[in-house]
């Protein structure tokens, strides 16, 4: 099956035709880095990751860049305020930036540049588009003339007319008109600066995308990424300028993520609904905070709340068990006896086979990780049929059958990010946070779990009933297996 992606240019789905064959170059807008990452750059984050995830899985050389802006005004005012430098300021959140994509399972891109290392590209850019009298100079600012450009607003779908009617009068009298951005900005007094042809200053933040991008991917190429709000003007102007100096077509394809609302209102710094990741990690398991943004297509938004994650956690143990079930089924078989059942496909084997391909045919279908999600936990409820079945009869067939179920969740674990842990950890992990927030005594849980297990042995079974009871309402939940009873918290 083709890959489809929908190109918010064009609003409509369509064939991916790379530009080079068998290899896709794709740029995504990284952070401006002043403060720590929150649930929307998750949102951003671990979506392009799955959609990296699965071009190199169907087979794809991707060469995935994300940037970082590390000079702005934002940088500028908060390194002041704190006393550092901008520098010290961007390398302290670009490095817990990092420990945020690592908490989430996000694959490092690439290439990930930085504004202030592409100085020349930018600055050569913007020579090119001043030689071809599409941006212009004003005391040591360049603007980009959007009234040269007629394309203009073609990525948005907003008409440069109407724009140009509907636009307030700027304050800044330097421009020609209010549309007309900054390509480069004269530095002010104490402020970072770099040499230009137009005195000392720094880039605009639409061209450090446009000179990044081309560095690493070229004039034009396959996929370019980021949220909703980047559309306008931030898009469109990478668009504008970029064209104008090149001459050429631009991004082919462009993937937007919808917005993160916090419980159904507008996630914003102004209502104090952002919430940073590094609490959210703290409080749940990262892979529930990963699975809880792939319940929804990418393009959707999505709605965060306690109730959410809650719900994702319980998907999450969902899988999770059943992982832990097939692990100990398959621990009753020897590696030569399943290898011994050969490669027929046989009903047990080769259904899942179709697992794979109706989850493959989901992500063809422009990413689509709710309906891949699907079909993932369809298998996890085979997965408990054949494992159930499997202890019961150890035969060479059965054994195929489980080697079988579990290379198809490696692939599913693969391109989503998720179940990618050995089930006793992810268990530990999930547990030992849980108990933090709950406020319980592991080591009491650990004590009634052996007072429990003795009352077995002793056959009290009234005994063992009681203390799983007096447990459950705690909340805790017991689960026994041959040799050991793993609990955790509800």
């Amino acid at each position: 099956m083709s890959q489809k992606v929908y190109n918010t240019k064009t609003r409509r789905k369509e064939v991916l035709h790379p530009l080079r064959e068998g290899a896709i170059g794709m740029y995504v807008c990284g952070i401006t880095a002043y403060d720590v990452c929150h649930i929307g750059h998750a949102r951003a984050a671990v979506v392009f990751d799955v959609i990296y995830r699965h071009l190199r899985a169907r087979g794809y050389r991707v060469t995935y860049v994300k940037n970082f802006t590390d000079i702005d005004d934002k940088i500028i005012e908060r390194a002041n305020r704190e006393g550092v430098t901008t520098q010290q300021l961007s390398e302290r959140y670009i490095s817990l930036h990092n420990e945020d994509m690592a908490a989430l399972n996000v694959l490092t891109p690439t290439v990930t540049p930085k504004a202030t290392e592409h100085m020349e590209e930018m600055i050569s850019m913007i020579r090119i588009l001043q030689d071809k009298g599409i941006a212009y100079e004003v005391d040591g600012d360049v603007f980009f003339d959007v009234g040269r450009y007629p394309a203009y607003g073609g990525l948005s779908g907003r008409k440069l007319d109407e724009m140009m009617a509907g636009a307030r009068v700027d304050i800044n009298d330097k421009k020609r008109n209010p549309l007309d951005f900054v390509l480069w900005k004269k530095s002010k007094e104490g402020e970072p600066s770099w040499e230009s042809p137009w005195g000392k200053g720094r880039p605009g933040w639409h061209i450090e995308c446009s000179a990044m991008s081309r560095r690493y991917l070229g004039d034009t190429f396959d996929i370019h990424g980021g949220g909703e709000d980047l559309v306008f003007p931030h898009h469109e102007n990478e668009v504008a300028q970029s064209e104008a100096a090149t001459g050429k077509p631009f991004a082919r394809y462009w993937l937007h993520n919808g917005f993160v609302k916090i419980n159904a209102e507008k996630m914003s710094k102004s209502l104090g609904n952002t919430f940073p990741i590094r609490d959210l990690v703290t409080s749940y398991h990262p892979e529930v905070l990963r699975l809880f943004m792939l319940q929804s297509h990418y393009r959707s938004p999505v709605d965060f709340s306690e109730g959410s994650l809650k719900e994702a956690r319980a998907a999450l143990i969902r899988g999770y068990t059943a992982l832990q079930t097939l692990k100990e089924a398959k621990a009753m078989y020897k590696p030569e006896a399943i290898e011994a059942s050969g490669d027929k496909k046989t009903g047990q084997t080769a259904g899942w086979d179709e697992f794979i391909s109706k989850f493959d045919a989901a992500m063809d279908d422009d990413f689509n990780t709710a309906q891949a999600l699907g079909h993932v936990f369809d298998a996890v409820r085979q997965i408990n049929q054949i494992a159930t079945a499997g202890k019961k009869a150890s035969t060479p067939s059965a054994g195929a059958a489980l080697d079988a179920a579990a290379r198809a969740f490696a692939h599913f674990a693969d391109v989503l990010g998720v179940f990618q842990s050995d089930p006793d950890e992810f268990f530990r992990t999930d547990r030992s946070i849980e108990v933090n927030k709950s406020g319980l005594d592991a080591s009491w849980v650990e004590m009634m779990i052996a007072k429990r297990q003795k009352a077995r042995d002793d056959k009290d079974w009234k005994l063992a009933d009681d203390i799983r009871g007096e447990l459950a309402q705690k909340n805790i939940l017991l689960k026994d297996s041959a040799d050991r009873t793993v609990w955790s918290v509800g």
